[in-house]
């Protein structure tokens, strides 16, 4: 059962979700994730949210899945910062398996109607520490000490012409 930070998702995997193999092709594992991440961050900001997604910090695909498969994925709220937050999506072990079959962090921001960055609210309830969500919490606790790219493109002076 899930705790009630997360947000619980299912996807039933069909053909047209596979790859010559007969298993899930990594652009709708992607997008399998993407829908999963988006939902709990939606769920967490509330019916305030306008959330794009700013990066995908990563993700792991740990086993092939067959088409046929009923697959779940929960998702949960792992940081928030001024406009930012990150998601982390686990996909849970398949029958007969004890390690989820994928896993990700992803990025959000909050936009505005010109989007434009924007505070998120203050009220955004992050997902306390259990067992189930320490490896991505360690993983992004090192990835948080990387900064982004973006002020690199404001110091080049990139030039539009």
């Amino acid at each position: 059962m899930p705790a009630p930070f997360e947000t619980l998702s299912h996807r039933l995997v069909l053909p047209a979700d596979a790859n010559h193999h007969g298993t899930l092709y990594a652009g709708s594992l992607l997008r399998y994730c993407l829908e999963a991440a988006y939902a709990a961050g939606c769920r967490g900001v509330g019916p305030q949210a306008n959330l794009m997604l700013r990066r995908v910090l990563g993700l792991e695909c740990r086993r092939s899945v067959p088409v046929g498969t009923l697959v779940e994925m929960r998702g949960a709220v792992l940081q928030v910062r001024q406009c930012y937050l990150t998601v982390g999506v686990v996909g849970m072990p398949l029958p007969g398996h004890t390690l989820p079959w994928m896993d990700g962090l992803l990025g959000f921001v909050q936009v505005d109607a010109e989007g434009l960055p924007a505070c998120l609210p203050e009220e955004i309830q992050i997902l306390p520490a259990t067992p189930l969500w320490q490896p991505l919490a360690a993983r992004l606790e090192k990835l948080s000490q990387t900064k982004g790219a973006t002020a690199d493109w404001i110091d080049a002076g990139f030039d539009r012409d």
